[in-house]
C-alpha cells in the first residue's frame, strides 16, 4: 500500500508499528446542561480521547500514521442521576499521495447517543459486551478503521466492519436508542448492512480505485486519475435499480465526497459525469451545477 512504500529508518519504523491506529481529538460542547452536569463532565473530554487513542482496536501492530480522526460532542440533556443525551459529529481523513492535502472519509452526525456515566470513571474495552457509552466509541473506531483500510486495499475494511456489524446487533438486541433498524435519514444499524450487501460490493472496490487509483495519482497522472474517479460514479448509475435509493452508505459517502469531486472532476472533459452525479445523489445538485454555471 502506497502509505508503507515511504523509506523510513528503522527507529521510526518501530514506532509507526507500535502505534495506536486513531490520531483522535475531541471537543465537547455541554452549553444545555446545568451547572452541576457540566461539572460531572469536566473530565469528559480528555477521557475519551485517552480512550479512543490508547486502546488496539485491531487487536495487531498498526502499520502506518495513526488515522487523524474527531468527535464532536454536543450534549442535549443530562440528569442528576448520571443519564446523558449528546449528538455526535464524527469525521476522519488521509493524506492524498504525494500532495500535502488529505481526503475527507467520515463526516457522520449521529443525533442519537445516550448513556451513563460518573464522573472519573474508568472505561474498558471489551467490544463483545455491549455498553452504551463505549460500544458506541468502539463502533465507530472500527468504521474509521474500515473506512481507511478500504481506500488502501479493495474491501480491506471487511474484518473492521463485521465488528461494526457484531456491535450494532448487540445494541439492536439491547433496546439501546440509536442502534435499532429503522427508516431514518442516518442509521447506524443500516450502514453496517450497506457495508455487508453484496449489492454495493462492487460500489466498494471503486470507493478503493477512487482514492487508490484516483485521487493518490491526481497529481501524477491527472487523467488515469480523473477516470477512475469517473468510474465509481458511472458504476453507480448502472448500479442504480438494484441499489436501495435510500441507502445510508451512498448518503454517508456523498456527504463527506460532494465537494472533494466537485473540486477534483469540475475539469474533466464530459460534463455528462455531472448530470449523473445531480442523478445518484440528488441532495448535492446544488454543488454539481456550479459546473455548468460555470461554463456559462
Amino acid at each position: 500500500m502506497k502509505k508503507y512504500f515511504l523509506v523510513i529508518t528503522f527507529f521510526i519504523l518501530a514506532v509507526t508499528i507500535n502505534a495506536q491506529e486513531l490520531n483522535a481529538r475531541v471537543t465537547v460542547n455541554y452549553e444545555k446542561l446545568e451547572t452541576a452536569s457540566k461539572e460531572r463532565l469536566e473530565d469528559f473530554a480528555k477521557v475519551i480521547e485517552d480512550y479512543l487513542n490508547q486502546n488496539k482496536f485491531t487487536g495487531d501492530a498498526w502499520e502506518g500514521d495513526p488515522i487523524d480522526c474527531s468527535f464532536n460532542i454536543f450534549f442535549t440533556s443530562g440528569t442528576s442521576d448520571l443519564n446523558y443525551s449528546a449528538q455526535v459529529v464524527i469525521t476522519s481523513q488521509r493524506p492524498i499521495y504525494k500532495s500535502n492535502r488529505n481526503s475527507l472519509m467520515l463526516r457522520i452526525q449521529d443525533s442519537k447517543w445516550k448513556f451513563n456515566y460518573e464522573q472519573n470513571q474508568i472505561l474498558y474495552f471489551d467490544p463483545t459486551v455491549f455498553d452504551p457509552l463505549t460500544s458506541f466509541l468502539d463502533f465507530y473506531a472500527y468504521l474509521i478503521i474500515g473506512f481507511d483500510m478500504d481506500s488502501y486495499e479493495p474491501l480491506g475494511g471487511s474484518d473492521y466492519f463485521a465488528r461494526a456489524y457484531d456491535i450494532a446487533v448487540l445494541g439492536s438486541g439491547s433496546n439501546a436508542d440509536g442502534w435499532q433498524l429503522n427508516s431514518s435519514t442516518y442509521n447506524r444499524r443500516a450502514l453496517v448492512e450497506d457495508l455487508r450487501d453484496s449489492d454495493l460490493q462492487r460500489f466498494r472496490e471503486d470507493f478503493f480505485d477512487y482514492h487508490y487509483n484516483g485521487l493518490d495519482e491526481y497529481f501524477t497522472n491527472k487523467e488515469k486519475a480523473q477516470k477512475n474517479i469517473a468510474k465509481l460514479i458511472l458504476h453507480l448509475d448502472e448500479d442504480l435499480d438494484k441499489i436501495n435509493r435510500r441507502s445510508v452508505l451512498l448518503r454517508v459517502f456523498f456527504n463527506a465526497k460532494h465537494a472533494e469531486i466537485y473540486q477534483y472532476m469540475k475539469d474533466y472533459p464530459d460534463k455528462e459525469i455531472f448530470k449523473i452525479l445531480k442523478k445518484v445523489d440528488p441532495p448535492h445538485i446544488s454543488t454539481y451545477d456550479k459546473v455548468f454555471m460555470e461554463e456559462e
